[in-house]
């Protein structure tokens, strides 16, 4: 197994050729081989591995990553060069989703050995403190230990301004996304309304598509007066079908769209049991 290398360059050049073509950027994650092949296939421009997608593939949520139960880097680093990497063909580039405020670990390190596998993009969400709501005790315990969002935006600045790697930044809030915008200008911007509902392990806030796109789009607005060439894409909360996505494209001034849940998890969960359960049902003919 040769793996394809994807530059920077060729990475920039055809996300902008979307732009200029006014089509759609599909970012999609993949916690296995199996889903990440599909989905290039499927003509997805990126795919995303990060700690939550490899524990959706074992059936838990995507939060289940912020527990203490795994090196989130390091899982994400070993499945990405032996489960995604030797799956595609090199139509999609894959960018890891890094977790910035590891202790352990010197990030340009990490940085490295992702480019050593042919990962030239990184991002900031695996997890982000971002995730945590700054009125809880948790945040405040957090900052006070050194995990900050600062951590996240110099990493971010480390792998697109001395590493030459595709940076996209993530937040869950608007005051999040000015600072990282702002501290880390990534070339992708991707504004997270909230854990994907449906399913056996999504969660209903309770907003309706309407409002997810309504408050994605103002934090689009606020993020394009920092840097207007951000390439700016839409992701969670009540986005979950082709429909809810199309309801995006058409109702925000973004450049396209990032899947999880929507493409990997629902619909796994969808279709194993349509099967299992028409196997199921099955009975001796005599």
């Amino acid at each position: 197994m040769i793996t394809k290398r994807i530059s920077t360059e060729q990475i920039l050049a055809k996300l902008k050729a979307k732009v200029d073509r006014h089509e759609p950027i599909m970012i999609s994650s993949a916690g296995s081989g199996l889903v990440a092949k599909l989905l290039e296939r499927s003509g997805a421009d990126c795919i995303n591995t990060f700690s939550g997608a490899r524990l959706r593939a074992n059936g838990m949520g995507t939060m289940s990553m912020m527990w203490p139960i795994l090196d989130s880097n390091r899982q994400t680093l070993d499945y990405t060069r032996e489960d995604i990497m030797p799956a595609l063909n090199g139509s999609a580039f894959v960018c890891a989703c890094l977790n910035a405020n590891d202790p352990l670990k010197d990030m340009r390190m990490v940085l490295d050995e992702c480019k050593q596998m042919g990962v030239n993009s990184a991002s900031n969400i695996g997890p982000s403190i971002s995730y945590v709501d700054k009125d809880s005790e948790i945040f405040n315990i957090l900052t006070s230990a050194g995990i900050t969002l600062q951590n996240e935006i110099d990493m971010l600045k480390l792998a697109r301004d001395e590493m030459d790697m595709v940076s996209v930044g993530l937040a869950f809030t608007r005051e999040d996304s000015l600072a990282l915008v702002e501290g880390a200008r990534p070339h992708i911007f991707c504004y997270h309304a909230g854990t994907t509902k449906g399913g056996l392990s999504g969660y209903d806030s309770g907003k309706t598509i309407a409002d997810t796109a309504a408050e994605t789009e103002e934090v689009f607005q606020a993020v394009r007066k920092i840097d207007p060439d951000v390439i700016l894409v839409g992701h969670g909360a009540a986005m979950e079908t082709p429909e809810d996505a199309q309801y995006m494209l058409d109702n925000t001034s973004g450049h396209g769209f990032w899947t999880g849940s929507s493409t990997e998890r629902l619909p796994i969960e969808r279709a194993v049991t349509a099967a299992a359960d028409a196997f199921t049902t099955l009975k001796f003919s005599n």
